[in-house]
């Protein structure tokens, strides 16, 4: 038997996946009907959607067989995440990789397999859209040819769910969006024992803007302070708007002065926008920083209102010094 290998950008897939919030996803009948229809179309007991985990498969619809942990070492699908391409075992007892695996010499008894992989909209392969059966069977072409329309269905699926975590405007994620990364985000600081930093940002002035220049103005500001944000921090760090003139960053791996030094670096990167910009307006932000206590380990929402304190504190700073 052979293990699927790890990809080369497991880092970044395994950030991928996190991001799109596909693993907070339970069984939903969006995907369900999907599997129901593949199954009844090439007449197979199993058809699942599935997602490659560090350590195991989490299935988004599982139809055919009860939902249990399926170690990823053990998977066919493991092995779909590999390639752009479709993989088909018309016989897995007569395939090198597979026949001594245990889903083959006992359940679900795979014979047959054909599995197509999973994009998320940043293109990561984070899983598949497969069938089984069985008894052994050939694939034709044709019948490749749906499986691939069925998982562009899926995946259509995930980038409305993606959507759902980002802010239209900016691109950022959205309050949803933080939400659930934040999780994973504090869960995997705690573990490695690194410092995990929260940036809560407000623009200043934003009203003045809107009302001086109009919203699409407005909006235009918005979108600049999303693009410093991109510009100037790292991908591990999470991007956020949460609404109207607020901006949250969450540095991973960062305490609060290392988190210091970067906020002071954003506001001179705004100050260099604002003398070549041309615009009439100028971007300013004040901003509070909380580094999260991992001994107590406090709730999201007292996390959240220290360093909203704290950026208030600031914003009523810069307003005295005017």
């Amino acid at each position: 038997m052979k293990h699927p290998e790890i990809p080369p950008n497991e880092s970044q897939r395994m950030a991928s996946l996190h991001e799109s919030g596909l693993l907070e996803t339970a069984s939903q009948e969006r995907f369900d009907r999907l599997t129901r229809l593949a199954k009844r179309m090439f007449n197979v007991p199993i058809a699942l959607v599935s997602l490659v985990g560090a350590d195991a498969l989490h299935f988004i619809s599982c139809d055919g067989i009860p939902d249990g942990r399926v170690e990823r070492k053990i998977s066919f699908c493991g092995h779909v995440i590999l390639s752009d391409t479709p993989m088909v075992v018309a016989d897995a007892l007569q395939d090198p990789r597979f026949h001594e695996n245990p889903l083959v010499t006992g359940e679900p008894f795979i014979r047959f397999y054909a599995g197509y992989p999973l994009r998320v909209p940043d293109g990561a392969n984070v899983g598949s859209f497969c069938i089984i059966d069985r008894q052994p069977r050939e694939f034709t072409p044709t019948e490749l040819a749906v499986l691939k329309d069925f998982a562009a269905i899926v995946e259509d699926e995930f980038a409305t769910i993606s959507v759902a975590t980002t802010d239209a405007l900016t691109g950022l994620y959205n309050r949803r969006g933080f939400e659930n990364l934040a999780k994973f985000a504090i869960t995997a600081a705690r573990r490695r024992a690194e410092p995990l930093t929260l940036a809560w940002i407000d623009l200043n002035r934003f009203k003045y803007i809107n009302d001086t220049w109009g919203h699409e103005e407005g909006d235009n500001a918005l979108k600049a302070v999303a693009s410093l944000l991109r510009e100037n921090f790292r991908e591990a760090d999470l991007l956020v708007r949460f609404g109207g003139d607020e901006f949250a960053v969450l540095f991973s791996d960062t305490s609060e002065d290392g988190a210091w030094v970067a906020m002071t670096h954003l506001a001179e990167q705004a100050e260099a926008f604002n003398a070549s910009s041309q615009k009439p307006w100028k971007l300013s932000f004040s901003w509070g920083l909380s580094e999260y206590d991992h001994n107590a380990m406090p709730d999201m929402k007292s996390w959240l209102k220290t360093a909203d304190d704290r950026m208030y504190a600031m914003k009523e700073k810069n307003r005295s010094a005017r």
